[in-house]
């Protein structure tokens, strides 16, 4: 469904981003809801164009989808499966939409090509939710940012991309020191855990969890945060490393 002709692209071959972000305590996945009669909400997603390598044509998707350019992306997994194809999909979206779809030059034949099996890359980003301004394309009705436990229903195997993308970011957390990226540039110990809280959904004692990232040696302590209340100031603290967003 890209205004682009099928001939530009590695045919059978796509890309699907998983974009997190934080907020209000809460984890959170960009997702755009399309712009056709009934409810089809998809990731973030794409084609890699001929000339165009996979890293790459990640990037430019997640460019054109948050405005950011440093970001913190990984691929975590390829999806495969024999059986994985758009065709139902595409089918049940032009029975409720076919006088659209012609309107817009869209038709069975024009489509033939995203009706395929489809093998997918995924890849997740991690963003300060508070940069990003998110883009719609022409395709979309709306983009919006959902809770990780109240998202929509997504077309197709795009669930699955998602806790295949959470599972990854959980394991490689503390390795990779990912949690900086969902930060802004300075941030208190409590929140910090409470992000490692949102992103494990559980909770953790907290002298237990300061002593852990203490002994992690990634933290530079700054002046008190001054609240205006009553209780002692927390410190405020940042990453250490200047580098906060890489491709890997």
């Amino acid at each position: 469904m890209h205004a682009q002709p099928a001939i530009n692209y590695i045919h059978q071959l796509s890309i699907d981003c998983v974009i997190f972000g934080y907020q209000d305590k809460q984890l959170k996945v960009l997702v755009p809801k399309l712009d056709f009669r009934g409810d089809f909400w998809a990731l973030p997603s794409g084609y890699i164009l001929q000339d165009e390598g996979i890293d790459e044509a990640a990037r430019r998707i997640l460019e054109e989808r948050t405005g950011l350019r440093a970001i913190y992306l990984e691929q975590f997994r390829v999806f495969g499966n024999a059986h994985r194809s758009n065709r139902d999909f595409m089918d049940r979206l032009l029975r409720q939409n076919e006088a659209r779809m012609i309107e817009r030059g869209l038709d069975r034949q024009a489509l033939e090509w995203v009706t395929r099996r489809f093998v997918s890359i995924g890849y997740y980003a991690l963003v300060d939710i508070n940069k990003v301004i998110p883009q719609k394309n022409h395709i979309d009705e709306s983009i919006e940012w959902y809770p990780i436990g109240q998202l929509p229903t997504l077309i197709m195997d795009h669930h699955d991309m998602v806790t295949h993308a959470l599972d990854t970011l959980r394991l490689h957390l503390d390795e990779h020191l990912l949690a900086f990226n969902l930060l802004p540039e300075t941030f208190t110990m409590k929140e910090l855990q409470e992000l490692y809280e949102a992103i494990f959904d559980k909770p953790f004692a907290r002298n237990n969890f300061q002593k852990k990232m203490l002994d992690m040696n990634v933290l530079e302590r700054l002046e008190k945060k001054f609240t205006g209340a009553a209780n002692k100031a927390p410190y405020l603290y940042r990453w250490q490393r200047p580098e906060r967003a890489l491709i890997s």
